[in-house]
């Protein structure tokens, strides 16, 4: 059995500065030594979870965890426009399990943490 993909869904902007930190979160996520297949979409983006979910399938994986990749678990994009999404996703895909997690990845202590040493830092 392969092990779920991950799935990192967020708002998107078509300016790539906004995108760079997503971009290095999935890269970052990539180099893992487990080789968890990892993906990365926008809600801006027209079927971009669909597209994520059949990229995990061509490559063989049957599972997903989608997270959301917003800082705040508030706000209709957590609430309704992610999980419509999953929703949308797995009804076009059913060949693949899409697993919502909860809330948002900012919620995370981990990240709260990281947020406040890099807001303290003057470096």
């Amino acid at each position: 059995m392969t092990a779920p993909a991950l799935i990192l869904i967020a708002h998107g902007s078509p300016d790539p500065d906004w995108r760079r930190p997503l971009e290095a979160l999935a890269e970052r996520l990539r180099a893992e030594p487990t080789a968890l297949r990892v993906e990365l979409c926008y809600l801006t983006e027209p079927e971009g979870l669909l597209r994520a979910a059949r990229r995990c399938l061509e490559a063989g994986v049957t599972h997903a965890e989608v997270v959301a990749a917003l800082l705040s678990p508030g706000g209709r994009h957590v609430k309704e426009d992610i999980p419509a999404a999953v929703r949308q996703a797995a009804e076009a895909l059913p060949e693949i399990r899409l697993e919502l997690r909860p809330g948002a990845l900012g919620d995370h202590p981990a990240v709260i943490e990281g947020l406040a040493r890099a807001a303290l830092d003057r470096g």
